[in-house]
């Protein structure tokens, strides 16, 4: 299975490695940092690369790559769940996954690591389970282990370990039991020049924060769950009772965790609405007048009076293009010399107002324009709405006598959303 584990910043730098199954040498990973080089992003890399004796898995999360090396084959997918699991132990634990908590600390990180892999092979994934046998850091105990030498792993065994529950902890107890889901979706889309989708497609999830004393039953129903294909779910769902009734039925860890991943596809939905337009004019000029023009207006439409913000529009410029002026009715807009993109922060929607960005380009003279125009990438972000309309029916909880508060928040927003000019 998993022989090594190395992290790697963006630029290339390797700053930690964990071996399970024997050491090997960092020069496995020349033939990845090699590929990151020829890259023009980090999200180009292939994630997986044969080299002689060696397969490279990798993921590129928060900035940072994570690395499985193995020996043989093994499902990549596999691979991949484990180091987006790791990512996500990191983040619980310290807040967030970065460089800077990583190498500050660097025995908790190595302690979580051993117990996630058994030689090799994954062992404990779930971050309850695992926050019994690792203790969160904190300032207090770190203080205290300098001095006495002792580690953040605990003596005793999980209570959940030795159940048919592995995921929940026995005797939780709350003063106030509560329970919400956070329903968050993401919109893969490609629009032509006249608004039309030439593929749409959107994949999501459903978070849980569970507060629920004892030992709760859970049956979780949506009015439309035909329209999720490809769906995902944590080991506590009963696979059975989705297959036969399409409800989820399931006794929830206790925190925070992920009760399911899906995707919904113009196939199954019918038909996806796009939740913004942008109409453009982009001009290059010519090679005796280096003088181009940019006109961007960007709305919101199909969003059942929601708002829609955090909206950002970025226009990969060309080479040539040496400098903008450029005037606009709502936010900011940033160019930089480097990459030669445009970034225009929107912020928020308001249906009453024109949100514009026009001006002029300066190109390099002499030069002749180019001859393809560049497609626009969107972000935006939507609250309490799922774009694929799927809708929560009911929650029931069974097992305990108390009656728990209950919530459903859903969210939208852009993934890797283009719009072709």
């Amino acid at each position: 299975m998993i022989h090594t584990l190395f992290i790697c910043t963006s630029s290339g730098e390797l700053f930690m490695e964990k071996h399970w199954r024997g050491y090997i040498d960092r020069c496995v990973c020349d033939p990845f940092l090699q590929a990151l080089g020829k890259a023009s992003v980090p999200e180009e890399v292939p994630p997986v690369i044969v080299t002689g004796k060696h397969y490279l898995i990798s993921v590129f999360r928060r900035q940072l790559f994570f690395i499985a090396v193995v020996k043989h084959e093994v499902p990549p997918l596999f691979v991949v769940e484990f180091l987006n699991r790791v990512v996500d132990m990191f983040a619980g634990y310290f807040g967030s996954c970065t460089e800077t908590t990583i190498k500050d600390n660097f025995v908790t990180v190595y302690q979580i690591l051993e117990e996630m892999l058994d030689n090799g092979f994954p062992l404990t994934t779930e971050s309850n389970v695992l926050m019994d046998i690792v203790l969160p850091p904190n300032t207090v105990q770190s203080m205290v282990n300098s001095f006495t030498g002792a580690s953040n792993v605990s003596a005793r065994l999980p209570g959940g370990q030795l159940s048919n529950i592995p995921w929940r902890r026995q005797g939780v107890k709350y003063s106030a039991n509560e329970i919400f889901f956070d329903i968050v979706e993401e919109i893969d889309a490609i629009i032509d020049q006249r608004g039309l989708p030439v593929s749409c497609e959107i994949s999501g999830e459903i978070a849980c924060n569970c507060r629920l004393s004892g030992m709760p039953d859970i049956l979780f129903t949506f009015v439309n769950p035909r329209i999720l294909d490809d769906v995902s779910f944590h080991p506590c769902v009963r696979l059975k009772r989705w297959e036969q009734d399409k409800v989820l039925s399931f006794v929830p860890p206790d925190g925070n965790f992920k009760l399911m991943e899906y995707r919904v596809s113009q196939q199954s939905a019918g038909s996806i609405a796009i939740p913004c337009y942008v109409r453009s004019l982009i001009n290059f000029g010519s090679e005796q007048s280096p003088v181009g023009r940019l006109d961007l207006t960007v709305g919101a439409k199909n969003v059942q009076g929601k708002t829609v913000d955090s909206v950002v529009v970025v226009v990969p410029l060309p080479k040539t293009v040496v400098g903008v002026n450029l005037n606009t009715t709502s936010g900011a807009y940033s160019f930089d010399q480097v990459t030669k993109t445009l970034r225009w922060e929107v912020g928020k929607l308001h249906p009453q107002k024109v949100n514009n960005l026009v001006g002029s380009l300066s190109l390099s003279p002499g030069v002749p324009p180019p001859d393809v125009s560049p497609a626009v990438s969107l972000e935006f972000r939507i609250t309490q709405l799922a774009l694929s309309g799927l809708r929560v029916n009911q929650l029931n909880l069974t097992n305990e006598r108390y009656k728990p508060f209950k919530g459903v928040k859903s969210t939208t927003r852009a993934g890797r959303f283009q719009l072709r000019t």
